[in-house]
């Protein structure tokens, strides 16, 4: 049972691995067995090296395992080295790199193996022949410097640009690796031939170096910042002088990437692709280097403008991880423009899938482009803006909200919700986005939402609507989220449709109930939400909005009822009791869903038995956001933490609905509340009448009800006179009718701008090693191993 199963050139043998006799390293017979010079793909090494064996190995034989560790690591040395000339190195350069991937799972999970590759092997240099410093090298940046020399490696992995014979190849020291980039796009104009056996050696190589990266995967979720991992600080530091060309190589090859060919349907079922295999990996590798806290550091481009000393040394500039450091300092508007086309046609290609079923290939690999899109945002406030002039940010919008209503009813798919909505919330804090939702929507993605003629606001607030009302439970603690977003753009929407108007105000009829109100302690701050996306159209957008006008007029007993809001402890109790009766906190009745759009699926809730990964809590909205107010001229600036505790209308910092609590809210509040509230003897919390009275005195409702006061005599005057029953004729009336000098003061623009914070780094560093480990399945690379960072859990 404790045979490990190796092959060789003539056949497979069986080797006793698992031996109480450490085998001596120098015994290169027996360990050239393990990379001999046959064929076998990543997937032979998966069924050939089982994990039971692995484990025995290293309780049984720490020596053995040690020793084959280090002299995989050296035969990838001496492979980078020689530069690989011959088929024979390649493939022990190959097989090392399978044999890796497989064993270093199985090192990570156990702590006392996990500083092995960390410490220095006596004569590890002796690989390199003269080099003697070499010796001093810890094993893990051994493993990596050959690696990223082989990614740069003529003829295994870019093509060479000499016509040589083996004696003059070139010297893997002497080449420049600039230019040897392996896509055109940022900073590279040249496009290489594609040539499929690079590609698939630059995927092995790549998924060695994730698989490298992935001990985050085996310690526990912690949201010290200075848990920086040692693999990807090394690799992205000034030792690899490969860090440039590979970040760029990377980047390129992601955003260069079309699925579709040369746009002949169904080209994919007639030639494999072999780009896609090696698009995904360089996606996941960019996004775990990524994988930086910036809260804890300034870079130099916080504002969007450098202060000439971004590129100087003078100023350490930003960040000591390079590719962070690359990332923020890309400048080029066609730079930019290459990179966002390549993500929003990558993010396009599920929807391109609807019209022509299996036409086109479908990528999976949506999530980790979802969370780069997010890093080049929050490190590059430049790339943001440039996101932001122009209607372009509308074709990163469509696939997110196709993506949040797809996947609403799915459970295994709540991080990608939650993705989905914090790259809205990062977007909604520019008044460019809100400006550019005005534009027409026309596309028509096939989505099971109310047919509507409208802009690209009214899809938005259609898609939320749904969310909010047939997503699962767990979507709770995003609601407050959703309603931010919607806030943010408020003051900048021109025209509603009637279908939006509609949706908006059947969220406040929900959420405005009694027994919603009372039955936890949060739920009256998505009311405060809502009424301030009412207050800010109609104070700043009332010519135009005709159509939310008259919803607000004809569901004018909701703002009635919740002016007149009991807050005595019998009206509470009954109010509760119609809780129990009406378990569904949001009714889906007369949410005038109307006919669907063509083509369209309900969402499915997920397939029985589907795996999905657990995500730590994030920040409640108050900590996850900085309130800005705007000013007259249209610039912002942040208001004092304690100021903003409450806004103008009195609005408390909002915390969570009590589907999953969020960490971070604010303690003073939490104290607050607790005044407010009794605990009853069972420790649940119970609404009293001052917690009631606390937060209705503040509801901002004033606006509102002065338009009602004026508005409402002259419809029902107009209806009496004119004896009319058509809307048209109304709404032509409120398009022509004007408020001005009859409504308060416009209250200032409040603007709640996402913030980052060491909560929602660790929410990342979760849910990118959460898709990882849930999409790498050929070969499974960390399936079965003691991950810690997140749970796995069955559907």
């Amino acid at each position: 049972a404790d045979d490990w199963i190796l092959w060789n050139g003539s056949s497979t043998s069986v080797t006793t691995f698992v031996s109480p006799q450490p085998v001596e390293a120098t015994d290169d017979a027996f360990w050239d067995q393990f990379w001999a010079d046959t064929a076998t793909s990543v997937q032979d090494v998966f069924a050939l090296v089982p994990a039971a064996e692995i484990r025995a190995v290293r309780e049984e034989s720490p020596s053995n395992l040690a020793t084959l560790c280090y002299k995989a690591v050296e035969k990838l040395v001496q492979g980078a080295e020689s530069g690989c000339h011959t088929e024979k190195e390649r493939q022990i350069v190959l097989n090392c790199c399978r044999l890796l991937t497989r064993i270093l799972p199985y090192i990570f999970e156990d702590p006392d193996w996990r500083g092995f590759f960390w410490s220095t092997v006596p004569g590890a240099g002796r690989g390199g022949g003269d080099e003697d410093d070499e010796n001093a090298r810890p094993l893990a940046e051994s493993l990596l410097l050959a690696v990223t020399d082989l990614l740069f490696c003529p003829d295994f992995t870019v093509q060479s640009h000499r016509r040589s014979t083996v004696d003059t190849a070139e010297d893997i020291h002497s080449i420049d690796s600039c230019e040897y980039i392996w896509e055109a796009g940022v900073g590279f104009a040249h496009s290489p031939q594609p040539n499929y056996i690079h590609d698939l050696n630059r995927t092995e190589l790549l998924k060695l170096l994730l698989t490298c990266f992935s001990e985050a995967m085996y310690l526990p979720p912690s949201s010290d910042s200075s848990n920086t991992n040692p693999w990807v600080q090394f690799f992205c530091s000034t030792e690899n002088r490969h860090a440039l060309p590979l970040f760029t190589s990377l980047l390129n090859v992601v955003c260069a990437y079309d699925p579709v060919g040369y746009g002949i349907p169904y080209n994919h079922l007639l030639f494999s692709d072999y780009r896609e295999p090696l698009v995904e990996e360089a996606a996941q590798v960019l996004i775990v280097t990524l994988d930086y806290d910036n809260s804890t550091s300034s870079s130099p481009t916080v504002d969007g403008t450098t202060t000439g000393t971004a590129m100087d040394d003078v100023d350490p500039p930003g960040p000591d991880n390079l590719f962070v450091n690359y990332l923020s300092r890309i400048h080029r508007e066609e730079d930019f423009q290459f990179i966002l086309k390549g993500v929003a046609r990558l993010l396009s290609n599920p929807l391109v899938q609807t019209y022509l079923p299996n036409s086109a290939k479908k990528i999976q690999f949506h999530q980790e482009l979802l969370v780069l899109f997010w890093k080049l945002c929050d490190f590059n406030k430049k790339f943001l803006f440039f996101v932001l002039k122009s209607s372009d940010v509308l074709d990163i919008l469509v696939p997110i909200l196709y993506f949040l209503n797809d996947a609403r009813a799915d459970q295994s798919r709540v991080g990608l919700m939650h993705i989905g909505v914090f790259i809205l919330l990062l977007l909604s804090g520019e008044r460019n986005f809100g400006v550019r939702l005005n534009k027409p929507y026309s596309v028509r993605v096939p989505m099971d939402i109310p047919v509507f003629t409208g802009t690209h606001a009214d899809l938005l607030i259609i898609v939320f609507h749904k969310i909010i009302t047939s997503g699962h439970q767990r979507l709770q603690p995003l609601f407050d989220c959703l309603l931010t977003i919607v806030v943010n753009v408020s003051p900048y929407l021109k025209s509603l449709s009637m279908v939006a108007a509609n949706k908006l105000l059947h969220l406040l009829e929900a959420f405005s109930t009694t027994w919603f109100l009372f039955s936890a302690v949060q739920n009256h701050h998505l009311v405060f939400f809502l009424l301030e996306v009412f207050n800010n159209i109609i104070q700043y957008q009332f010519d135009g909005n005709s159509n939310l006008v008259y919803a607000v007029i004809r569901k004018r007993n909701v703002f009635h009822q919740l002016a007149n809001l009991p807050t005595d402890s019998q009206s509470i109790q009954k109010g509760l009791q119609r809780k129990k009766r009406t378990p569904e906190p949001i009714s889906r009745t007369n949410s005038q869903d109307g006919v669907s759009m063509e083509g369209s699926h309900p969402a499915a809730p997920a397939e029985p038995g589907t795996l999905k990964t657990s995500l730590v809590a994030t920040p409640g909205i108050d900590k996850l956001t900085e309130k800005s107010q705007v000013s007259e001229d249209g610039t912002m600036r942040s208001l004092e933490p304690e100021a903003s505790q409450l806004s103008p209308e009195g609005n408390p910092p909002a915390a969570l609905s009590d589907g999953e609590p969020w960490s971070g809210e604010a303690s003073s509040s939490r104290r607050d509340r607790r005044r407010l509230s009794s605990a009853s003897s069972s420790g649940q919390w119970t609404p009293t009448p001052d917690w009631v009275i606390s937060w209705k005195s503040k509801l901002p409702l004033q606006t509102i009800m002065r338009l009602l006061q004026v508005l409402v005599p002259q419809v029902e005057k107009i209806c009496i006179d004119k004896g009319l029953t058509d809307e048209s004729e109304i709404l032509k009336f409120l398009q022509h009718g004007t408020l001005v000098g009859l409504l308060p003061v416009p209250h200032p623009i409040l603007i709640r701008k996402y913030q980052a914070n060491s909560g929602t780094a660790m929410w990342f560093r979760t849910y990118m090693w959460g898709v990882i480990y849930l999409r790498n399945v050929d070969p499974p690379i960390w399936y079965d191993t003691d991950v810690k960072l997140f749970e796995i859990q069955r559907v």
